[in-house]
């Protein structure tokens, strides 16, 4: 499977291809293969961080069951807007802590948002390295922090 490594401010992120979807986004460094689905996704990530892209128009690999229907319901979240695992739960019809595990499996962190996924009396919590700092720091790059206080 094609791999392809951008920067970003967290340092680097590895984007994997399957099937002409993207299926992986991890944190750190890996492939360098360049598709040119790759490299839309590489283009629309830099402009994520530079703060001119608020929504991701690329083929997203969504996993079957839960975890793809949570994975649905984290891209219908607004640039800048937070749910909380209940909220989800409710709109699922299922256990806020399924919820919360499937968000922590999210494959595609960022593109798929689940740092816009708050516990519902704090932030809850974030897979990738930094945790919830990151977490933090993605949602003040999409001006939700007021929402943290």
């Amino acid at each position: 499977m094609p791999e392809m490594t951008v920067q970003s401010p967290f340092g680097p992120l590895t984007l994997r291809e399957e099937d002409g979807h993207i299926a992986a986004l991890s944190w750190g460094a890996g492939g360098a293969d360049e598709t040119p689905l790759l490299a839309e996704a590489a283009d629309q990530l830099g402009e994520y961080f530079a703060g001119t892209r608020r929504a991701f128009d690329l083929p997203v690999a969504f996993r079957p069951g839960l975890q793809g229907e949570v994975m649905r319901a984290m891209c219908a979240i607004p640039f800048g807007e937070t749910r909380t695992y209940g909220d989800l739960a409710r709109a699922l019809g299922a256990p806020a802590q399924s919820i919360g595990q499937a968000c922590g499996g999210n494959p595609v962190p960022i593109i798929v948002p689940c740092h816009r996924i708050l516990g519902a009396s704090g932030l809850g919590g974030f897979s990738a390295p930094g945790g919830v700092e990151t977490k933090v720091a993605l949602l003040k790059l999409e001006g939700a922090a007021s929402l943290l206080i």
